[in-house]
This record gives structure tokens, C-alpha cells and sequence, in this order.
């Protein structure tokens, strides 16, 4: 017979947000090129996404290259960008076919023009899904990203289209990337380092983050698991008192139970 008493399902993050940390580290004590650890980093992003489709993860953002990584030794950054490419290439027919929409955010004119078309072709092919809202962060910085909305609102400005007394924080926030989305509800970084190395700094507010010492490339289903059940078991107050929460409504944004 059922149990008088209804279990709740364990909290899942609607968005989760990785800084993907520890490639380079993961070659390096195996006496390999950086590179070969790239190239096990790309394998583990698979290894998220199954993740995410399989817990009905809803959004899912990855950190793959910053705007600081351009200052990274040439020859570094040109294999990544074959690696990229080549990632492009390989995998989107793939993710399409699993209904997983893929998009880009960063500054996209930095890239190749190869690249670039690479990019807009995934975003075009991809664009009618919904099981998964996969978006790459690629030359990406959170004070970019802040930057050019404010730029956005002060050439409304400038044209007559907005006054300034209008720009408030739902403003300027429906200026960022990743504005059609819920804010992350949870963030991972790998690596070792417990800091967000500017990613997301305005919609990771009021994100929980977890980090853990496994390298990126070490990446497994259990290490994501163990995260998910740390963030299930946090209370989420959003600046309110535990009574206060317990006695309101739940915003759009934040993640039920």
C-alpha cells in the first residue's frame, strides 16, 4: 500500500553552470601535452551533458574558453581552436538529434571566421529544441558581459528610445546573456579553485556553488551526483529569513521543491 506520507523528489537545479577547471593540470601529471588533456576535457562534457538530459536538468552553461585565455601561449590557443572546431563539426548533429539546442555567448568577433560560421550554423540547426539548453561560454568575461548591456541601454538612451530614470536591475538584466534563462541555481568547478574567475558575475548572485578537487577530465556521473545532493539539501533563502520563505509564494526564478 502507498505510505500515508508523501516523499518529495530531491531538488534538481533548473540551470547549472560549470567552469570546466583542470585540463591542463590532468596532462601534466601524466608527463603529456596540455593538449592531450583538452582532449580528454572534451570527452567529459559529454559526460555532463548525458548527465543533465538524464536528471531533467532544464539549462546547463559551460565555461570553455575565457577572455583572459587569449593571453594563453600561442600555440595553445591554436590547438584549441582546432579542437573547438573540430567539436563543432563532430558533435552537432548528435546533439540536435537529442533535442539539445546549442548556442553561444563571448565575443564571438574574436574568433576565426570559420569558427564563427561554425557557431551560427549550430545555433541555426539546433534552434527549435528544448530538452536541453546547452550554451557555451567561449571568449567570455562576466565584466564583458555587464559592459555591454550597460552599452546597449546607453545607445537606447542616446537614441531616444529609453530614459534613464528606466534603468533599473530588470533592465540591465534583460541586457545580459543568458536573459531568456533562469539564473543558475547551481554552479561546479573542478580543478581545486574556489572562485568564479569571472564568470557570470551578475547571474550568479544568488547561485549555490560547489567545487570539488577532481579534474575536469576526471568529470563521472557520481562527482556531478554528490553536487546534486549537496544542492538538494540546501535552504535557498535569497536574502529572507528561513520563516519568511517558508510563508511566500516562490518567485519565477527560484527552484521549487
Amino acid at each position: 500500500m502507498p505510505s500515508d506520507t508523501a516523499t518529495a523528489a530531491p531538488r534538481v537545479p533548473r540551470h547549472l553552470a560549470v567552469i570546466m577547471d583542470g585540463n591542463g593540470r590532468w596532462a601534466e601529471r601524466r608527463r603529456r601535452p596540455r593538449m592531450i588533456g583538452h582532449r580528454a576535457g572534451a570527452r567529459a562534457v559529454d559526460v555532463c551533458i548525458d548527465f543533465c538530459i538524464a536528471r531533467g536538468i532544464h539549462a546547463l552553461t559551460l565555461f570553455a574558453f575565457s577572455s583572459e585565455n587569449w593571453g594563453r601561449p600561442e600555440e595553445e590557443v591554436g590547438a584549441l581552436m582546432k579542437l573547438f572546431l573540430g567539436a563543432l563539426e563532430r558533435e552537432v548533429d548528435e546533439l540536435d538529434r537529442r533535442g539539445v539546442r546549442v548556442r553561444f555567448i563571448g565575443e564571438r568577433e574574436r574568433f576565426s571566421a570559420s569558427i564563427r560560421e561554425r557557431m551560427d550554423a549550430a545555433e541555426a540547426q539546433t534552434r527549435g529544441n528544448d530538452v536541453l539548453h546547452l550554451t557555451v561560454a567561449a571568449s567570455y568575461g562576466g565584466r564583458w558581459d555587464i559592459a555591454q548591456a550597460a552599452r546597449s541601454l546607453a545607445q537606447d538612451v542616446a537614441a531616444g528610445r529609453l530614459t534613464p530614470e528606466a534603468i533599473d536591475e530588470a533592465a540591465l538584466a534583460s541586457r545580459m546573456a543568458l536573459a531568456d534563462l533562469p539564473a543558475p541555481d547551481l554552479f561546479i568547478r573542478t580543478g581545486g579553485d574556489t572562485r568564479i574567475s569571472n564568470f557570470l558575475l551578475w547571474q550568479l548572485a544568488y547561485t549555490e556553488l560547489w567545487f570539488t578537487e577532481a579534474l575536469w577530465p576526471e568529470l563521472d556521473a557520481a562527482t556531478l551526483q554528490r553536487a546534486l545532493d549537496d544542492f538538494a539539501g540546501r535552504e535557498r533563502r535569497y536574502g529572507l529569513t528561513a520563516a519568511q520563505i517558508a510563508a511566500r509564494p516562490l518567485a519565477p526564478d527560484e527552484t521549487t521543491e
